[in-house]
């Protein structure tokens, strides 16, 4: 009898710590994030199984249902422009920035200092944009991640070795022909990795590669800056709105492997123009960074 009046006396403590502590409110957040993430990852592959009965890019319909609900729990808005630019009836190659676990559904670390850099859920902000027969590219080791694993793999996505570049070459190489075969849309980080320096770093070759290999046109899309509501490194995760933006597609036809420095730098500058413009955040004397060069991804 004497347990439950201890118990009580706990929630409400620990409430209060939530109400009075930034760092503690940030913590809550990020625990019930991933805690959704895994339970919405072990429903949504039991209802991919039992419908699909395995490995299809239209489970990418019911994994889009439960990710886009998530911005209700968390008082997310998104303001999307140019939707219509996505819904094409041909293979394309989709690139857009990276920042955070808000586009990213995961962190199993929650209660580190800064989120982890992997990232198992499909990005919830690509939930709100996500054309048919989309899929995209993680790295390998997220499909040893249990129910989140397992879904990203019953989802069609493709999984590259970052590590072993000749492997990763052969797995874009099996991409490029299935998404003109099977007629796909391939969602690619262009960055290679999660950035929340207010800015686009540099963008790696493989996106831009696999389209021309491909001879499809690229469709850039950009997300706005989150860090007025959400900063892991001041415990900052409030409600807030992402604005997305959909640029015109960038066709291909014609080019070649000798074009792919121009075509990077293309897209790199009208993706850091939009998301300056959208973040509302000024360029530094009207200057640009260029992309530079790095190794194919």
């Amino acid at each position: 009898m004497e347990f439950w009046p201890w118990l009580t006396a706990a929630l409400l403590l620990l409430l209060l710590v939530v109400q009075l502590s930034r760092s503690a409110r940030f913590c809550a957040k990020i625990t019930l994030y991933c805690a959704v993430c895994l339970w919405a990852s072990t429903v949504a592959a039991v209802i991919c199984l039992l419908r699909h009965h395995g490995r299809t890019v239209e489970n990418m319909r019911i994994i889009r249902w439960f990710v886009s609900k998530f911005k209700y729990i968390f008082g997310l808005r998104f303001e999307i422009k140019g939707l219509q630019k996505l819904e094409v009836d041909h293979p394309c190659v989709i690139i857009s920035n990276h920042q955070s676990i808000l586009d990213m559904m995961g962190g199993c670390q929650a209660l580190s200092p800064t989120p982890p850099a992997w990232c198992p859920w499909p990005p919830a902000g690509l939930m709100e944009a996500l054309p048919e027969r989309c899929v995209q590219i993680a790295k390998r080791e997220l499909i040893f991640l249990g129910p989140v694993g397992l879904i990203m793999y019953l989802g069609g996505i493709f999984f590259i070795n970052r590590q072993h570049s000749k492997t990763a070459m052969t797995v874009m190489a099996d991409v490029g022909k299935r998404m003109v075969r099977e007629n796909l849309k391939v969602w690619i980080y262009p960055e290679g990795t999660r950035n929340d320096n207010g800015d686009l770093l540099p963008f790696k070759k493989g996106a831009f590669y696999l389209a021309i290999q491909t001879q499809v046109p690229i469709i850039p899309v950009i997300y706005s800056s989150f860090s007025s509501f959400y900063n892991p490194k001041t415990k900052l995760f409030s409600s807030g709105t992402i604005k997305v933006e959909v640029l015109d597609a960038i066709p291909t036809s014609g080019l070649t492997v000798a074009d792919v420095p121009k075509l990077m730098d293309t897209c790199y500058q009208a993706m850091r123009t939009t998301f300056l413009r959208i973040s509302k955040t000024p360029q530094e004397n009207g200057a640009t960074a260029g992309p530079g060069c790095q190794p194919a991804q």
